[in-house]
């Protein structure tokens, strides 16, 4: 169902992450997209990075999860950082597959908490992260101070 990238899929990687964000209105700089994923893949410390292959032919997406080291968990969290299914293979249940194989894989590494930013107004999200296992935090707010551009614009 998900297999760990690698160098080599990088050109992939960003194409699908340009879908991604197109669907939400962001034109991608793939530059910066590119350096991302080669930096990411090229230190096991920072996370994983997954292809969603639910058919051998065929990728059907891909997933990011990056580490951080919580504190509030005595140890390493993942937070899922990026997350897309192309949309003809929606509705076929390889989110939530591809959410339980990024769960085990990341229990086999000792991880000890995932977590996940999701729009309030994508139901349709909150509903596959919810049935992969995902509570809300009610009582938590995400704020941000960015201290470099991001990698979208819109």
């Amino acid at each position: 169902m998900v297999r760990e990238a690698g160098q080599a899929d990088v050109p992939e990687l960003v194409g699908l992450m340009g879908a991604f964000y197109a669907e939400s209105g962001y034109a991608l700089d793939e530059e910066s997209a590119r350096t991302g994923f080669e930096a990411l893949l090229a230190d096991a410390r920072l996370g994983r990075v997954w292809l969603i292959e639910p058919r051998a032919e065929a990728v059907a997406g891909y997933i990011v999860i990056s580490f951080v080291f919580a504190m509030e968990h005595g140890g390493v969290a993942a937070v899922v950082d990026d997350f897309y299914v192309r949309p003809e293979a929606r509705g076929q249940g390889v989110g939530r597959a591809a959410l339980a194989a990024a769960r085990l894989a990341c229990l086999d590494l000792g991880v000890r908490a995932m977590r996940v930013e999701v729009g309030v107004n994508n139901l349709v999200a909150q509903a596959v992260y919810r049935g992969a296992g995902f509570e809300p935090l009610h009582d938590r707010g995400v704020m941000q101070a960015a201290l470099a551009p991001p990698s979208h614009r819109e």
